[in-house]
C-alpha cells in the first residue's frame, strides 16, 4: 500500500541537542508522522530518542550512512531492526548493502543506498576519480543495489524520474535536496520543489531547514504536505 501524503514527508531533525529535537518534535504535533535521524543527533542521545519516537507510533529514518566490514553492518542493522526503525542508510557499495540486507532479515527495516550526495555535482565526482557523471554512477549503484536485495536508494531529485523507469516499484526512491520554492538551496546542488520532486518519482522527500528553521515549523510542514497532495493527484 502506498504511504499518505503526511508519511511521504520526512522531516530532518538536523538540530545540535536533544532537547532542541523534542521541541520540534512537539511544535510539529499531528503535522509530521516521519522523522529522520542524522549524526549529529545520533551523537547527542539521538538513539535512545529514536527508540521513543518508533514506540511512540512515529516512523523513524536512521540516517547514519553505514559502511564497514560486512560483519559489522550486518550487526548494525539487527540493532536497528531491534530499535523499531522503519529506515537505515547504507553507503551504495555492493559488499556493504548485502551485509545490511541480511542483518536486517525479514524484519520491516528496509536499508536504503545512498548513491551520490545530494551536496556533490559533477565535478565532484570527476575530482574523486569516478569515469563518469553524477547521473551515471547513480544508475550503476542502482542496479547493484537491485541485485543486493535491499529496500531502496537515496538520490537527489533531480535522478528521480530516471531511476524510476529503471527500478520500477521494486526499490523505494528517497530524495534530500528538496526546497520548497523561495528557500535557499544551502549546501545542496541537485535540488527540486517537494510537488516536482513526487511527480518526478520520488516516493519521499526529506525536508529539513525548510520545516525545523521556519517561523512557524507546523505550518510550513501542513504546507509541504499539502504540496504533495496536489502532486499526486
Amino acid at each position: 500500500m502506498k504511504p499518505d501524503a503526511r508519511d511521504r514527508m520526512i522531516v530532518g531533525l538536523d538540530l545540535p541537542n536533544l532537547k532542541e529535537a523534542e521541541r520540534m518534535v512537539a511544535r510539529l504535533g499531528d503535522a509530521a508522522s516521519f522523522y529522520k535521524i542524522g549524526f549529529e543527533l545520533a551523537l547527542s542521545g539521538g538513539i535512545p530518542f529514536a527508540a521513543d519516537l518508533a514506540r511512540s507510533g512515529k516512523k523513524v529514518f536512521l540516517d547514519l550512512k553505514v559502511h564497514d566490514i560486512g560483519n559489522t553492518v550486518s550487526r548494525a542493522a539487527e540493532r536497528a531492526a531491534e530499535l523499531g526503525m522503519s529506515f537505515l542508510t547504507v553507503h551504495a557499495f555492493a559488499p556493504t548493502m548485502r551485509a545490511a540486507a541480511q542483518g536486517r532479515g525479514k524484519t520491516a527495516l528496509k536499508i536504503l543506498g545512498v548513491t551520490v550526495l545530494t551536496s556533490w555535482d559533477d565535478n565532484d565526482v570527476k575530482n574523486e576519480g569516478y569515469g563518469v557523471n553524477v547521473a551515471e554512477l547513480v544508475w550503476q549503484r542502482a542496479a547493484r543495489a537491485k541485485e543486493a536485495g535491499i529496500d531502496g536508494l537515496i538520490a537527489s531529485p533531480m535522478e528521480a524520474e530516471a531511476l524510476k523507469r529503471q527500478v520500477g516499484d521494486s526499490l523505494l526512491i528517497v530524495t534530500p535536496g528538496v526546497r520548497p520554492a523561495g528557500s535557499a538551496a544551502g549546501d545542496q546542488k541537485r535540488v527540486m520543489a517537494p510537488g516536482e520532486a513526487i511527480k518526478a518519482g520520488a516516493d519521499h522527500i526529506v525536508v529539513a531547514r525548510p520545516v525545523i528553521a521556519a517561523d512557524d515549523p507546523k505550518a510550513a510542514a501542513q504546507a509541504i504536505v499539502a504540496e504533495i497532495e496536489s502532486a499526486l493527484k
